[in-house]
């Protein structure tokens, strides 16, 4: 098998998609995508580049296989991401079922970090970053884009943009049962309380005082804190 066949079959199952997904980004039929992951298909450069645009790689990569390996552990840790998204959203919404978008990224940062103080590892594996809305990991913004066109949520706009899930049941595989307890015992503490309250909770931590504007946050500085202000 040549090095672009099983590149190209090492990065689908990156990115959890099957066969005929796959087929459909290359725009070719399930069946000759089928031939290309057992190297007896042709793949072209107009299919490459298609492919390109999906994943945000370049087509040297791709040929190379350069930056494969950092683009499957980023999908790997974006797609955990995801699974907390939904299930803190099911947990973690007001009565009609809705929530604010920073209130939400607040909700995932205090999971984040929070397993990082017990376990000195992260439940995503994401990097978080101080911006003006908090601290948020760059995919978030992508996970929720994501999720709204697999119509798994919703996002309404108002005062505040609200969030709300399409499925009534979170998705739970892929996450432990100490991790749901975690994020069960977080949305507990926040039930009702104000998007202005859990703001204003995390800027008064470490990981926010200690860095500058847009500067990535190190895990480390939620070690610091008192086991009472981690969440």
């Amino acid at each position: 098998m040549s090095m672009i066949h099983k590149t190209i079959r090492d990065l689908r199952t990156a990115l959890g998609f099957t066969q005929e997904q796959m087929a459909e980004i290359l725009g070719v039929s399930r069946p000759t995508y089928a031939e290309i992951e057992k190297g007896k298909g042709e793949i072209t450069i107009s299919s490459l580049e298609r492919l390109a645009e999906k994943t945000g790689l370049s087509v040297s990569s791709l040929v190379t296989r350069e930056d494969i390996r950092v683009e499957a552990e980023n999908q790997t840790a974006l797609n955990k991401y995801k699974k907390m998204l939904l299930f803190m959203l099911s947990c973690g919404a007001d009565s009609d079922g809705k929530i604010t978008k920073t209130k939400l990224a607040k909700l995932l940062y205090l999971a984040d970090f929070t397993w990082y103080y017990h376990h000195l590892d992260s439940m995503s594996g994401l990097t978080y970053r101080r911006n003006k809305y908090g601290p948020v990991p760059d995919q978030y913004f992508r996970a929720l884009e994501e999720l709204v066109d697999d119509y798994q949520i919703r996002i309404s706009d108002g005062t505040a943009q609200m969030i709300s899930a399409l499925e009534r049941t979170p998705p739970t595989k892929g996450l432990s049962n100490e991790e749901q307890a975690l994020m069960k015992a977080i949305c507990k503490k926040w039930k009702g309380k104000n998007t202005s309250d859990i703001v204003d909770f995390t800027h008064d931590q470490l990981p926010w005082k200690l860095c500058q504007e847009n500067e990535l946050i190190p895990y480390e500085l939620i070690i610091q804190e008192e086991p009472e202000h981690v969440f």
